[in-house]
């Protein structure tokens, strides 16, 4: 069994975003500039957006913070939307999700100006992703891609099963793993909470993505020798054992699946941080005008 590192592949990469973003900014007197916008005060929204401006601090973009209370319109988030779309110092932004009730988040992501989208959530992005053209990809499958290629993992003919059908993770992610690239080529089953005798599907996997949000899901009983495992749950639960005072789970059960797998990743410190990575890849595309 190898552990999918994603702190080691995650911080190789970043090296790599600093020394273009450097480059970048010799070239034109810029730095690759994002900006988050953050509503409320969800605990997750917080520590992840935290965490994004402290990464572009590290490669050497410029980022901004805005922040709205719960009580924000509609209304004033497209304003503020539109601001932004038009501001040529801004190379890429995003709204944190969740969104409180009464804003509609599909009517703000489509809001957004698809060449600085850089969440990769667009309905332009996301078709253009399905044509395998030029687009910015939904930063955790992305970071999934990134991780399979960093370790060499072949999957053109292998069969993946992708456990969740979310527009954030499963879905977009059963596409890339479909699609005539590489890595790709895969064929893909797309599992989902509806899906009778799950246990059938999953054990006929050679790469199983579990995105279903339920902590440790996937058990050893559901997948076979040797398969590779992709766990991009992040379940959190209240600790006293822990600094923090919560411990995340993944939609894996670690302990049982990893003596049976070829490669699997650990929660925390898999998937998670190559999502911010996939980010910072798609700020720096963004602001290298790639995306047009």
């Amino acid at each position: 069994m190898i552990l999918l590192d994603g702190k080691l592949v995650s911080e190789e990469l970043k090296k790599q975003i600093a020394v273009e973003a450097a480059e970048l900014l010799e070239k034109t007197g810029r730095k690759p500039h994002l900006v988050a916008v953050l509503v409320g005060n969800d605990g997750g929204s917080e520590t992840y957006v935290a965490s994004k401006m402290r990464n572009c601090e590290k490669v050497g973009f410029k980022s901004s913070l805005i922040r709205y209370d719960n009580t924000v319109t509609e209304a004033e988030l497209l304003n503020k939307i539109q601001e932004l779309n038009q501001d040529k110092e801004v190379d890429g932004f995003i709204v944190q999700l969740p969104l409180p009730k009464h804003i509609n988040p599909d009517v703000i992501t489509e809001a957004i100006d698809y060449r600085k989208d850089v969440d990769g959530f667009h309905p332009i992005n996301l078709g253009r992703m399905q044509r395998n053209l030029p687009c910015f990809l939904p930063a955790t499958p992305y970071g999934i891609m990134l991780m399979l290629e960093y370790y060499g993992i072949e999957t053109a003919g292998k069969h993946c099963v992708v456990v969740g059908r979310s527009n954030i993770v499963g879905s977009p992610m059963s596409i890339l793993m479909a699609r005539n690239a590489k890595p790709g080529n895969c064929t893909v089953t797309l599992t989902h909470s509806r899906t009778q005798n799950l246990k059938d599907f999953t054990l006929k996997a050679d790469i199983l993505i579990a995105a279903i949000g339920k902590k440790n899901f996937i058990t050893a009983d559901m997948v076979k020798e040797g398969a590779v495992i992709i766990d991009v749950g992040m379940n959190r639960e209240s600790s006293e054992t822990t600094k923090s005072g919560y411990k995340l789970f993944g939609d894996v059960d670690f302990d049982g699946v990893a003596p049976k797998s070829s490669y699997i990743t650990p929660v925390p410190g898999g998937v998670g941080l190559m999502t911010i990575v996939s980010l910072l890849k798609n700020t720096l595309a963004a602001a290298k005008r790639e995306i047009y």
